[in-house]
């Protein structure tokens, strides 16, 4: 079996909540595929969905308790009258389910703007390149925030628009780091450290915040998937703020750069390709 084998008309589509990169897409094609009985996995980023088939209908409560058990919430999807229109259980979203995802929407942006803003002042390219990644997380749970309910042809659509303007982003910070190497002005490293250390408090209170909405420990696990690898970015930059300070020298600050670009543009490619894949299948 290959990874361009596709399910049938047949297959069974499931939403996963907790993907945020294409790591735990890789992660959970690779589970399913390993498991007796099931003839074909794709797994979408964009669309947050499963499409498994199987030789037997009774195989697909295994697939579930093994996807659950790398700590992903599975929602089978079912009752549209179009293709890609299935809606998924919504029993889960209430007004403060809904409020918890604003708050968590308007964290990331906004600080994703501030520290935007502390990167030129602290002139680090790290600081710039978290603050995409917090851009980054805020536009996709402002997407599942909005488009709950919605179609998948509408969902991809979206998907399409957001991974194009993330991937805008990434290349300019890229673009610009690879320049600023050719100019060797030491940031400041006291305040790229402050700045790094606020956006580690902010992925935590973003997580706190989602916490109290956990349906079992498959949404516990999905919220800290969500946050670690922001929360490693994070650390990254402080700890290369620490280093620029010890040594004086550039270098640090520009490689934290460009591994979280490298690592930002790896999922807008990811996010692109998946919503291309499901605006063909919807049409």
């Amino acid at each position: 079996m290959t990874e361009a084998t596709l399910p049938d008309k047949d297959a069974v589509r499931y939403r996963v909540t907790g993907m945020d990169c294409p790591s735990c897409v890789a992660k959970i094609e690779g589970a399913a595929r390993k498991l007796r009985g099931v003839t074909a996995v794709q797994v979408s980023l964009a669309s947050q969905e499963l499409t498994v088939s199987v030789d037997d209908a009774g195989r697909l409560q295994e697939v579930e308790r093994t996807i659950e058990k790398l700590g992903y919430e599975m929602a089978r999807l079912g009752g549209g009258t179009e293709v890609g229109s299935e809606i998924p259980d919504l029993s889960h979203v209430n007004p403060a389910y809904k409020r918890a995802l604003w708050i968590v929407v308007l964290l990331n942006l906004v600080y994703g703007l501030i520290e935007i803003v502390g990167g030129f002042l602290a002139g680090s390219q790290a600081l710039k390149a978290d603050a995409l990644d917090f851009i980054g997380d805020g536009a996709i749970s402002f997407l599942g925030l909005i488009a709950i309910g919605w179609s998948l042809r509408a969902r991809s659509k979206t998907a399409l628009l957001q991974g194009l303007f993330l991937g805008a982003l990434g290349l300019a910070v890229l673009g610009n780091t690879i320049y600023r190497t050719f100019i060797l002005n030491r940031p400041e490293a006291e305040l790229m450290g402050a700045f790094g250390v606020v956006a580690l408090a902010i992925n935590i209170a973003s997580a706190l915040v989602l916490i109290p909405h956990r349906k079992g420990d498959a949404n516990v696990r999905a919220v800290w998937l969500f946050s670690r690898n922001d929360a490693i970015g994070n650390a990254a930059v402080v700890l290369a703020a620490g280093v620029v300070a010890l040594t004086g020298s550039q270098w640090p600050d520009l490689l934290v750069a460009v591994v979280i670009s490298v690592l930002f543009l790896h999922s807008a490619w990811a996010i692109i390709k998946d919503a291309r894949r499901e605006l063909t299948r919807a049409r």
